[in-house]
């Protein structure tokens, strides 16, 4: 049987192809207007911006909460009778502490209180030398450090069992420290001294060098650290 000859495309055939056309065109033209638009509209560009602002917002806030939930969880597994109140106020600062100096984040922040503490948490403990808080502060070091951070000193006890005051004076201590003799060598100095850590690093971290205490604060530290790193954050109640 001789082959058919290709004949004009049916009707039907050909409405479909100018449908498929005429959409593309609009597709792109509507594209098109709405960029320009944007452009030349100040208020659609801004409408723009504002909504990956939110955006934006939305996700920072929800790292906020995230972290905050993970910092009373830790509170709570050491001092669990600490109104929640007070928690939730201790979290928020450790956190913004963590926006505040990059070389600290709130996994080392609670390790380095924890250790501290005694691992009580106890805004008020005092050690058998003298330092006070949450992150044992000596007076004469938070009368110091006090001036930088703005805040009044009216007493030892006043400010250095206050926890915000307290976290706010060890945290920018800790950070110098940090900045100026990496993590462990920071840690040295925070807990024995910026002389003694100095010697320390300056001898290649040599044993001997650090008291024996502080020998024994940095691994403890480093290890609550990696532990709160890994923390699982899967708090399927809700409740902070």
């Amino acid at each position: 049987m001789p082959a058919k000859k290709n004949g004009p495309m049916p009707k039907i055939m050909e409405g479909v192809f100018v449908i498929v056309v005429l959409v593309g065109i609009l597709t792109f033209g509507y594209r098109y207007v709405s960029e320009k638009a944007a452009k030349e509209n100040p208020t659609v560009q801004h409408l723009e911006e504002k909504y990956r602002d939110v955006l934006a917002g939305m996700n920072i806030d929800s790292i906020r909460l995230t972290q905050i939930k993970k910092i009373i969880s830790i509170i709570s597994r050491y001092n669990d009778e600490m109104p929640s109140g007070t928690k939730f106020e201790i979290a928020e600062e450790i956190y913004n502490m963590s926006l505040n100096y990059t070389n600290l984040d709130v996994d080392l922040i609670c390790a380095t209180i924890t250790h501290e503490s005694a691992e009580t948490w106890e805004p008020e403990i005092v050690s058998d030398a003298g330092a006070m808080g949450l992150m044992q502060i000596m007076p004469a070091t938070g009368l110091w450090v006090a001036r930088y951070e703005g805040i009044t000193w009216t007493s030892s006890e006043e400010v250095l069992f206050n926890p915000i005051y307290n976290i706010r004076l060890g945290c920018r201590q800790l950070s110098t420290y940090i900045e100026m003799y990496d993590l462990e060598g920071g840690l040295a100095a925070y807990n024995g001294g910026e002389k003694r850590a100095a010697i320390w690093l300056a001898h290649n971290k040599a044993k001997g060098i650090l008291w024996a205490e502080t020998s024994n604060y940095i691994p403890h530290v480093l290890l609550l650290y990696n532990e709160y790193k890994r923390m699982d954050l899967r708090l399927t109640d809700g409740s902070m």
